[in-house]
């Protein structure tokens, strides 16, 4: 049994009820008993060492591997209650010296000049499309849901998410809109349908430009919604009205976010409106998650708010409304993650057994980093001018209610196509 391990463990785990079997065949039983029981069992004492003196990185490398195996519940259950203790009392002074290299290196890299951008976008959005049809909603919305009002489907909560950020967008027939990020269209096209504007959707991600097309396409949006393999950055020689990015902030990089929003302004008209949906922390964590970074985002960051209202005020833009959601993308990866299980075999036949893993570990990590890290979904509405958006927020839900009613009727007429 790894001595140093265990003292870890025991230190970390005073609270919920978890078994840890190490290599030497030894089982400890550790916490207070209460909550739902998992039991984790570690294959090798190169497994324990590995864990010991880097657990940001080395447990999810562990459980990809195989080396690391839940026997009882899983990982979600083994990465709750490691959580929901606080894993800073995880640390030691080996492994803190590790961590900082590890924060070391990513603020590095999120300065240099050299654009990583379509690679680091490619690792992730051009795996095969197959696999997020196995968990996303029939829109294929890889952004957090809209839980309004609780205990809707995700599928419902997905509109919900749209209805809600089109209200914010104050959208007018015949108005020009840029999406940066715009994944596989959903968005896009919503906004066409529901509200009469034309719409650019941008993204560095060549299966998601092909998807987005196609869809597009099919329902006969082409003359109104294109798609463009365009970094935001480069974009040139064009002002719209509104301008809306949908989790796409996270792969800025905190490096960047001043000339993000120079941007941003030098694209939106005077009079425009900007709605940013992203992901948030409470404080700033200076690096992101290294078993993240490596295997999921790299070159993702996820940003304390003090870190992005410093940029948007120096490029002038006005801060017209900030809404924080706290957990509705819990429910959200919730919905993913139960949907991915249940179609393990699928994923595997897409790529193999650890591939499965990662993605389960990363579906759990990010959940509980949501449950007991203090994440947050912050939509912040942007402009240039104090006149466009009302003083008062009741024109969203005013308009929200509008959006539905569309929806409905667009629901009933494709039934009776059928």
């Amino acid at each position: 049994m790894n001595a140093a391990l265990l003292k870890l463990l025991r230190r970390l785990v005073q609270r919920g009820n978890l078994t840890v079997i190490f290599s030497s065949g030894e089982k400890v039983v550790l916490g207070d008993g209460t909550g739902k029981h998992a039991t984790v069992r570690l294959t090798d004492a190169g497994a324990e060492k590995a864990i010991l003196y880097d657990p940001g990185l080395k447990f999810g490398e562990m459980y990809m591997d195989g080396r690391a195996v839940v026997e009882e519940g899983d990982i979600f259950d083994v990465l709750a209650i490691a959580k929901s203790n606080g894993l800073e009392k995880a640390a030691t002074f080996a492994n803190t010296i590790v961590a900082l290299g590890h924060v070391l290196r990513q603020q590095v890299k999120s300065r240099l000049p050299v654009n990583r951008n379509r690679y680091n976008v490619a690792h992730h959005y051009d795996l095969d499309g197959k696999l997020f049809n196995l968990f996303l909603d029939e829109d294929w919305q890889y952004s957090c849901a809209y839980f309004h009002p609780p205990g809707i489907s995700l599928d419902e909560a997905q509109r919900a998410k749209k209805r809600h950020i089109a209200a914010k967008l104050l959208l007018q027939p015949g108005q020009r809109v840029l999406e940066v990020g715009s994944g596989w269209g959903g968005m896009a096209m919503y906004l066409a349908e529901s509200s009469g504007v034309e719409v650019m959707g941008i993204t560095l991600s060549e299966e998601q430009l092909k998807v987005s097309r196609e869809r597009a396409a099919r329902r006969g949006l082409s003359d109104r919604v294109r798609f463009e393999l365009q970094d935001y950055r480069t974009l040139q020689g064009q002002q719209f009205d509104r301008i809306v990015s949908v989790g796409m902030f996270e792969h800025v990089g905190i490096g960047n976010y001043r000339n993000f929003f120079r941007k941003m302004k030098e694209l939106l008209k005077p009079d425009g409106v900007m709605l940013l949906h992203s992901i948030g922390q409470v404080y700033k964590p200076w690096a992101t998650n290294p078993w993240i970074e490596k295997y999921i985002f790299p070159g993702g960051y996820i940003p304390a708010l003090s870190e992005v209202l410093p940029p948007v005020e120096s490029t002038r833009l006005l801060v017209k409304d900030i809404e924080i959601l706290p957990m509705h993308y819990a429910w959200t990866l919730r919905a993913w993650r139960e949907r991915f299980v249940a179609r393990r075999e699928e994923a595997i036949k897409l790529y193999d057994e650890r591939f499965f893993r990662m993605w389960e570990f990363y579906l759990a990590s990010s959940e509980t980093a949501f449950l007991y890290d203090k994440h947050f979904i912050f939509q912040l509405q942007l402009s240039p001018s104090l006149e466009t958006v009302p003083v008062s927020r009741d024109y969203i839900e005013a308009k929200e209610r509008e959006l539905l009613e569309f929806e409905k009727n667009r629901r009933r007429l494709e039934l009776v196509a059928v």
